[in-house]
């Protein structure tokens, strides 16, 4: 009974797999890492272990979460997210879509901090008309998809009228010493 017991003691993990500032520890391998980076001040996320079974970033000075930031976490079961300044603006609709789907009452607890007409909106309620800056947000990103589509195509195209004038300057070229070779053995004297 007390070796079944010494295995359920937390583990401290090794500080390589644990992001700075946070403390981490472990129920052994199969229950994965827990992450506690609450009250720590922090203002972005740290490196998150892929593994982590738990996550707590509570009392924190967090105001959103950048896209995809969540999406490794597959093993994830508790997060707690709570008393942090959310900016409730369209960087804030990554956190929302993904708590949806990963736990509604987590998501229930998160309020609004800022902007000033949003104050404590909890964020389960945000709606498109609150977000109305997204719209605003949209023909930025469609330029860079623009540019980015113009330099795709350039450098397929380019190519090709390299590859076609190159092909027209080597039959120019063929033309030409085949048509000087004809005219040197015109104007070699017969020697008999």
């Amino acid at each position: 009974a007390v070796l079944g017991c010494a295995l359920l003691l937390p583990t401290v993990l090794p500080e390589e797999d644990c992001p700075s500032p946070c403390r981490c520890w472990s129920l052994g391998e199969a229950g994965g890492p827990h992450v506690d980076c609450s009250s720590r001040g922090l203002r972005s996320l740290p490196a998150l272990p892929r593994r982590a079974r738990g996550l707590h970033l509570h009392n924190n000075s967090l105001a959103s979460v950048p896209a995809g930031a969540l999406d490794g976490l597959g093993r994830l079961q508790e997060l707690q997210l709570w008393d942090n300044p959310w900016h409730c603006d369209c960087h804030i609709l990554y956190l929302k879509l993904w708590l949806q789907d990963f736990s509604a009452p987590a998501l229930a607890r998160l309020r609004c901090a800022s902007p000033a007409h949003l104050r404590m909106k909890p964020l389960a309620q945000l709606t498109g008309n609150d977000l109305g800056v997204c719209a605003r947000l949209l023909p930025t990103k469609c330029l860079q998809f623009f540019w980015r589509d113009l330099i795709l195509i350039a450098g397929v195209i380019i190519p090709f009228i390299l590859v076609a004038w190159a092909l027209k300057l080597a039959k120019k070229l063929v033309c030409q010493l085949t048509l000087g070779g004809r005219r040197l053995r015109r104007n070699i004297p017969k020697t008999y």
